[in-house]
């Protein structure tokens, strides 16, 4: 397992976490708003190329 991916995606949150606040506090929700939304994004795509990575694995591993 990647542990890196897994503290990537903790700082992102922290970070994300971090930024909103201030935006919420500064009135800038909208903005607050799509800072979560691309980070959801973020760690989505990240996720997505590692599940791509292990049916790789298991298509080489079963020769398919």
């Amino acid at each position: 397992m990647q542990i890196d991916l897994i503290f990537k995606l903790a700082g992102l949150g922290i970070f994300v976490a971090v930024i909103k606040l201030v935006l919420d506090q500064a009135d800038k929700k909208e903005i607050a708003q799509m800072v979560t939304l691309s980070a959801v994004l973020i760690s989505f795509f990240w996720v997505v190329r590692l599940i791509s990575q292990l049916f790789g694995e298991i298509r080489a591993v079963f020769g398919l």
